[in-house]
């Protein structure tokens, strides 16, 4: 096995990744001090930003240490303070007598905007905007950060490496820390609402005697917001702990007893929970969906939203509001129905910042209509829907009904794939329950658990319990699925929690750690994303555009699309040397994704590749470039997730932790 080191930071998630190449597997590592140009090497004006060595529009950018002092001129006189792990571009390198580079001049935007000048041994270069983002904890145990590389070599090559781990985390809880600088904290550290950066110093796969081969990190950390890092919120912040429970129905043709037996479980619940105190904790919703009005024009609508969860209204507001919920008179013209442009209307539309439980339940009989329909109403895929559930911490339940319909129409594998992935929730793995024979009966068992199981976690955090509201757990697929409910509320607990006591990520400077739960290496502890700026996103977003633009146009001739692709390209100003000797289509994307972590759908793709694969195989590329592009769009619509970490003004320059599976 080879092991490459890149000469790039990389953050938390992608260390030595292994990408299978026939028999090989190639591991990439990360350094922390590429060999970057110095001032000499690379002629700069001043009014933009130093490029990387070989780049043509990656700008040079660091990270600030802690104790950092900044100066308007390269030396030690009239120095101010300012904070550590603060990013900046480098504008100016300088050298001392002795050719050796003490200073570096930072600026807070590619605009021109100089801050002043630091130390060189004050801060960590940092070419590719990858960081680290800790998983929801529910489920696992917690990551520990050693002092030393032996310390977590040792840790990690012990054979009771599990037992080892739970009592170094029980050691330093007691005060007695011994190797431990930090532990993650108790409550989860939400990326999207407590910015933090964790880049990685260095990397290397280690072999252990028994296992997988685990991933060693040494990394630095540093928490946006100072905050504490409480296991607990008080019992006061529990007892306003809220959940929405929204269903989200198909209400297609024969759908009528589903619909009624979901109304039947709300109203149980109603019922049972109307003269409790945990009343005040919980409200339902309903989404309902058919598909395209352009396909089945006498569907009556595509979504519509029946319900929404509503704090200000009794809680048996909801029994009236769905009664008018009926299934479709007309059949539609396929079997699969638009489930995810009713998840997309439930995401949209309903205020989930009140609630801290965000629970969704699919209820469908039929696979969903994908992207690549081309009556599809959100042009999303199963992905793409899936990740916007995800930046609103929405954990999506399906409910599928294996009807003999389904069975006839050769539907339930397919089905099942789409909703296995949809239904991905951390730790806890896919909220997948279908419901065998698919009759209303099963169904109406399965609906009433999965409703009494949400409200019986909810009364368990608040401290509010119910009499009589356990579900009985009769069988082992019961037992499971109360196991999995409970490690998705736990999830929701955690992230309330965190965001009560604005718990933050361990503040430490540097230490050693891994991406696994080393109880059970099968569980991420950390997960990769990679920064892009406002700019750069709608970079993206353009080149998409482009490409599918092309694609669609030039349908008719294959032959010509990478001819007509280099001439758009260079037509919207990128840099014409580079798309004339462009032989795939990544050459023509933004600089900043290559090189990155992640398997591509379209980045390799070369003209001979894109002849060979054929018109059905090219329109499936064209697809999924479409659902990406209303993924970014997404994005972009929603302030809230956006960051500035230099102090820049200028809104282009904010960030977003971009997940690796949502690029192109």
């Amino acid at each position: 096995m080879s092991i490459f080191r890149l000469n790039h930071i990389l953050a938390l998630g992608f260390i030595a990744t292994c990408l299978t190449m026939g028999d090989s597997c190639y591991v990439y590592g990360a350094s922390l001090d590429p060999v970057l140009p110095s001032v000499s090497e690379n002629h700069n004006d001043g009014s933009k930003p130093l490029l990387i060595e070989g780049k043509h529009s990656l700008y040079q950018r660091i990270i600030t240490k802690p104790g950092v002092a900044i100066s308007q001129q390269p030396s030690a006189e009239n120095t101010q303070p300012i904070e550590g792990f603060k990013v900046f571009y480098v504008y100016q390198r300088h050298k001392n007598e002795q050719g050796q580079e003490d200073w570096i001049q930072v600026g807070s935007d590619t605009q021109g905007h100089v801050v002043g000048w630091v130390p060189v041994d004050k801060v960590m270069n940092w070419s590719h905007t990858l960081v680290g983002a800790f998983t929801n904890p529910a489920g696992r145990e917690r990551s520990l950060f050693l002092k030393t590389e032996q310390d977590e070599k040792q840790l990690m090559t012990d054979p009771n490496a599990a037992q080892k781990a739970k009592e170094l985390i029980q050691a330093a809880t007691s005060e007695n820390p011994g190797p431990v600088v930090a532990l993650e904290p108790t409550t989860y550290v939400d990326i999207t609402k407590n910015f933090y950066l964790l880049p990685i110093l260095d990397a290397q796969q280690v072999e252990r005697p028994s296992g997988p081969p685990l991933r060693l990190l040494h990394v630095v950390s540093a928490p946006a917001e100072t905050g504490k890092n409480q296991a607990n919120a008080s019992p006061a912040n529990l007892r306003n702990f809220k959940a929405n429970l929204v269903f989200v129905m198909d209400t297609t043709i024969s759908m009528e007893p589903y619909i009624e037996q979901t109304q039947k479980a709300v109203k149980s619940v109603v019922s049972t929970i109307q003269n409790t105190a945990v009343k005040d904790n919980f409200r339902f919703g309903l989404v309902a969906y058919r598909d395209s009005l352009k396909d089945n024009p006498g569907l009556e609508y595509e979504t519509k939203v029946y319900a929404k969860p509503d704090f200000s209204q009794p809680l048996d507001a909801i029994n009236t509001s769905i009664a008018a919920v009926h299934d479709a008179k007309v059949s539609s013209k396929s079997f699969d129905e638009d489930a995810i442009a009713g998840i997309k209307t439930a995401l949209d539309e309903i205020n989930w910042d009140q609630a801290a439980g965000r629970y969704l339940i699919l209820v469908t009989d039929a696979g969903a209509r994908d992207a690549t329909h081309p009556n599809s109403i959100t042009k999303l895929g199963i992905e793409e829907i899936r990740q916007l559930a995800q930046s609103k911490n929405v954990a999506v339940f399906v409910v599928h009904l294996l009807t003999p319909a389904g069975e006839k129409n050769n539907d339930h594998k397919k089905a099942e794939k789409q909703y296995r992935a949809l239904s991905q929730f951390g730790t806890a793995g896919s909220l997948y329950y279908p419901v065998k024979g698919g009759t209303p009966e099963e169904f109406g068992k399965v609906i009433q658990t999965l409703s009494t199981s949400l409200l019986q976690q909810v009364a368990n955090t608040t401290g509010r319990p119910v009499a009589g509201l356990k579900p009985e757990d009769k069988t082992a697929q019961d037992k499971a699925a109360q196991k999995q409910i409970q490690v998705v509320s736990e999830a929701m607990r955690l992230a309330y929690v965190g965001k009560e006591e604005k718990t933050a990520a361990p503040d430490v400077v540097s230490s050693y750690t891994t991406d696994r739960d080393l109880t059970n290496p099968m569980k991420k502890s950390i997960k990769v994303r990679v920064l892009l700026t406002r700019n750069q996103l709608s970079d993206l977003a353009q080149a998409l555009q482009i490409i599918l633009k092309t694609g669609l146009a030039g349908r008719t001739e294959p032959q010509t699309f990478f001819t007509q692709l280099r001439s758009a390209f260079a037509a919207a100003a990128r840099d014409p040397s580079q798309i004339a000797k462009a032989q795939q289509i990544g050459t023509m994307l933004g600089e900043y994704l290559q090189g990155l972590p992640y398997k591509s759908d379209i980045m390799n793709i070369s003209e001979k590749d894109w002849l060979a694969m054929g018109a059905i195989a090219q329109r499936t590329v064209l697809n999924n470039v479409e659902s990406r592009l209303r993924l970014y769009q997404e994005y972009q619509a929603h302030p809230d997730l956006w960051v500035q970490l230099s102090g820049s003004k200028d809104p282009g320059e904010a960030v977003f932790p971009v997940p690796l599976e949502a690029l192109p």
